[in-house]
């Protein structure tokens, strides 16, 4: 049995990374969504799955701003997320969940949003971000559109637009 590690991203992962991601998502535009935003310094955190010393998994969040017209809510935005399709439905997405997350705690973080599939992100407190007043600045079904409080009624009162880094705006 092999063993799988969890650990943040480390200069040389970049192409590993990009494989996972286009194996993941049979396309290429979240590989480069990843690599722009690193290349412009918007990545906050980026953790790999490690299998036999092979990256086989990601998950990544990057600033977010939910902002109305009263105020504005810096968090952290989750995506994308892979695994290597040969792996998927083995725990790893959930491994890289929990770390994630444990990791956004641990940087003083309040609030994660994520636009995803919904049976998903449940499993791990995301409820719909409609709740809270939030919505997407993107056309997405609201049920796709969730947020995550890591601090207990860090989104009260929050209502706004979520606005993504620029680079989402191209995926």
């Amino acid at each position: 049995m092999t063993m799988l590690t969890i650990r943040h991203e480390e200069g040389g992962d970049a192409p590993a990374i990009r494989y996972v991601l286009e194996q993941a998502f049979e396309r290429g535009q979240e590989a480069d969504l990843v690599e722009a935003l690193r290349q412009r310094g918007a990545v906050t955190l980026s953790l790999v799955a490690v299998e036999d010393n092979k990256i086989v998994g990601q998950i990544l969040f990057s600033p977010v701003a939910i902002a109305s017209a009263h105020r504005r809510l810096d968090v952290l935005g989750l995506g994308p997320m892979a695994v290597l399709p040969a792996l998927q439905r083995q725990g790893i997405g959930s491994r890289l969940m929990h770390a994630g997350l444990e990791a956004c705690r641990e940087i003083g973080q309040a609030i994660v949003v994520v636009l995803g599939h919904p049976e998903f992100y449940r499993r791990f407190g995301f409820t719909p971000a409609r709740r809270y007043g939030i919505r997407s600045e993107f056309d997405v079904p609201e049920e796709v559109f969730m947020i995550l409080e890591l601090r207990e009624g860090a989104a009260s009162g929050g209502s706004g637009v979520a606005l993504y880094q620029p680079e989402f705006g191209t995926v």
